[in-house]
């Protein structure tokens, strides 16, 4: 007798592209479902990302204050970004928090592996909680923030219900850090 996840598998007969670069590739996917209709499904699929949540001993939070064009609108995150080729996603985690903010990472450990649109979009974020900081230099090169500052934890909640954090990533990253943090010092 099948199992209620069998039953209700889609199948996979294959996938055609249709776009390709460096940022983003998006395929037509051959799919039947359980029923056994048959169709093309549109499938995205974008690069691993890797985002840190930077806590130091005063309980703080290291985030930015960014603009995004899409959207037309500012925010609080934290430093991330895309996974590259050959390298793994806590190092790409620990580059970007360095080449974001100029602060070097003491320690660092997982947290947390999400998909934040699994319907249709294929693109991998792993969190990853970095306990201290070290201050580095100043920033050079590309402008990633307007602002970077240590925001204590307690106006987190706050912050959320403004409207000042709003993406998916920094939400995730931060409600699982609260977590992980207050069931190791407890």
């Amino acid at each position: 007798m099948a199992t209620n996840e069998e039953r209700s598998r889609w199948i996979v007969h294959g996938e055609r592209l249709i776009y390709d670069n460096r940022w983003i590739r998006l395929g037509l996917v051959d799919v039947a479902i359980p029923d056994g209709e048959r169709f093309e499904h549109h499938a995205v699929h974008l690069d691993r990302a890797a985002i840190a949540v930077v806590v130091d001993e005063q309980n703080r939070v290291l985030m930015m204050w960014r603009h995004r064009f899409l959207f037309d609108r500012w925010g609080w995150e934290l430093p991330g970004g895309l996974v590259d080729a050959g390298e793994d996603a806590i190092t790409t985690a620990a580059r970007e928090v360095e080449e974001e903010t100029v602060y070097r990472p003491k320690e660092i450990e997982p947290l947390i592996t999400y998909q934040p649109m699994a319907g249709m979009v294929d693109s991998e974020h792993s969190l990853f909680l970095v306990r201290g900081a070290d201050l580095v230099g100043s920033p050079t090169g590309e402008i990633e923030a307007d602002l970077i500052e240590w925001v204590p934890m307690a106006e987190i909640p706050a912050m959320i219900a403004r409207g000042d954090i709003w993406t998916s990533g920094t939400l995730i990253g931060l409600f699982a850090a609260r977590d992980r943090l207050s069931a190791t010092s407890g």
